[in-house]
């Protein structure tokens, strides 16, 4: 999952791409309402993470602009204002959420993943796949009852594979969607997660998952 994280602050900014890095979420950063506007209207985000506060617009008209160019995805507002007035006017611009300043970084996962629930209300906590599960809280993979532990980036990989099933997807669209913006598409560590992956959801099971399209990408589900 991609977040664009839309914060003036440099330290809060960091912190808040550290976390959501840690957790998993591939994670852009903009310090300016007109750089994270036009980021937010041409990159494929799954939510944006916007402060109210900017140094050269508020969140509010970033917000509101974005609704109008019929950008729809979820916007979880930070505010250092816990004013009702406030709150009021990022939601009826458009915001989906808002969190007040300071916060617990747990709440602000927590809010996330209900905004990232809402896309997809039958989605639940579980993801799957044939005989695949991946529980979205726990970040832990089953198959045929054997639990497999998952680093962050191999979570956030397997996540978007079943997001995606049976579709093609190149490397450009796994980097861009696990990683970000600073990913080299010429880097091996594509292949290095998905190697990494296969022998851990693949190996030692009658049919495999992921598959190899030969000078398109990778397929993800069973094949006929």
């Amino acid at each position: 999952m991609r977040v664009l994280v839309v914060e003036d602050n440099p330290k809060m900014a960091a912190g808040i791409q550290r976390g959501l890095r840690e957790n998993g979420y591939a994670v852009d950063v903009s310090h300016s309402g007109f750089e994270g506007e036009d980021l937010a209207a041409t990159g494929e985000y799954d939510a944006i993470v916007l402060d109210l506060m900017l140094p050269d617009r508020d969140g509010v008209e970033v917000c509101r602009s974005l609704r109008r160019r019929s950008v729809g995805v979820p916007v979880l507002m930070l505010t250092a204002l816990s004013g009702t007035d406030d709150k009021v006017a990022g939601l009826d611009a458009g915001a989906d959420d808002y969190l007040t300043k300071p916060f617990e970084f747990e709440e602000l996962l927590a809010r996330l993943r209900a905004l990232l629930r809402r896309g997809d209300p039958s989605e639940g906590r579980t993801l799957r796949c044939d005989d695949l599960e991946l529980d979205l809280y726990t970040r832990q993979a089953t198959r045929q009852d054997t639990t497999v532990e998952l680093s962050n980036k191999e979570f956030a990989l397997l996540e978007y594979f079943m997001r995606n099933q049976n579709r093609v997807l190149s490397r450009i669209q796994i980097g861009e969607k696990v990683w970000d913006m600073n990913f080299e598409p010429g880097s091996n560590v594509i292949d290095v997660y998905i190697s990494s992956l296969r022998k851990k959801i693949d190996r030692g099971f009658e049919r495999e998952l992921i598959h190899t399209i030969k000078g398109a990408g990778y397929r993800f589900g069973i094949m006929d």
